[in-house]
């Protein structure tokens, strides 16, 4: 399935993407849930009753009639990892940095979360906003200490992300959380595509573009760390939860690997694109005066 957030009349629901219709699930599922995040934390149960919804039996909208939400908009934590791209890493060694000698990881606060065809800020203080194309994967159990061998189990699905960052705040610190973190800087979306329709989350190829310039295009399997293994390091620190957002890291390509560098300027679209997940596209304006 292909699960969204959506926005039509005023209204917030939740729905599932059935050729270019959405067929929303609220109505369709009294008592059932109403959120996104309700419907991960219902687990295999409710997704199957979702699936066996029918177009007949609900309300149903035309996706150009509605705005698509960030399907997540409320996800309990948002952890991204850093240099895990075979190719990323050289083009850092490149620039005389190091290699991290184990997963590098930080936190992007959740109030960055954005939706996927929305605008992105370029704040006031900040001149080196810079993107980075990743695959997002959303926790559907609550877990602890989960072994790479069953890592996969506790995926509810994948999802196409912007890790927005504003390098020269980044950079300030060691760490890199405030950099990472500005408003509207998680775009996330376009929709949360179900994990059994993804039977290899390895064997993607992603692909990020700048006002239609490609910029970066790799393969999932060029990861340092896979999926597994991230989940499997995640959880020996921390419980997972229903509707955690892991980005699972970026390829070379990003603006500050140029020279010189390229950064994202007020009008540049940046468009994400993986495959079997679809795409986000998302403009840059100034930051709104508050």
């Amino acid at each position: 399935m292909k699960l969204v957030t959506y926005s039509v009349n005023g209204k917030t629901s939740i729905g599932k993407l059935v050729g270019d219709s959405i067929v929303d699930l609220a109505s369709a599922y009294p008592g059932g849930p109403t959120s996104m995040l309700e419907v991960l934390q219902g687990g295999s149960e409710v997704l199957a009753r979702l699936d066996e919804i029918a177009p007949t039996e609900a309300t149903t909208h035309r996706v150009v009639d509605v705005k698509l939400e960030a399907p997540i908009p409320n996800p309990p934590k948002y952890m991204a990892i850093g240099l895990n791209y075979r190719d990323h890493v050289e083009e850092i060694l490149k620039r005389g940095g190091k290699a991290p000698e184990h997963q590098m990881w930080f936190n992007k606060n959740v109030s960055c979360i954005n939706g996927p065809y929305d605008p992105i800020h370029l704040p006031k203080v900040s001149e080196a906003l810079d993107y980075e194309g990743e695959l997002g994967v959303v926790i559907g159990k609550r877990c602890k200490h989960v072994s790479e061998a069953d890592a996969h189990s506790v995926i509810a699905g994948y999802l196409v992300i912007d890790d927005v960052t504003c390098r020269d705040w980044q950079r300030k610190t060691t760490q890199w959380t405030l950099g990472k973190s500005f408003d509207t800087h998680g775009p996330i979306g376009p929709w949360l595509v179900t994990a059994d329709e993804i039977p290899d989350p390895q064997a993607l190829e992603m692909r990020l573009f700048v006002n239609g310039e490609l910029r970066q295009k790799t393969s999932t399997g060029g990861m340092v760390y896979d999926i597994a293994a991230q989940i499997a390091h995640l959880s020996t620190v921390m419980t997972l939860e229903p509707g955690d957002i892991i980005a699972t890291g970026t390829c070379s390509g990003a603006g500050f690997g140029f020279n010189p560098q390229r950064f994202l300027q007020i009008g540049d679209v940046v468009r994400v694109e993986i495959d079997k997940l679809g795409h986000i596209e998302n403009t840059v304006i100034a930051e709104p005066m508050p």
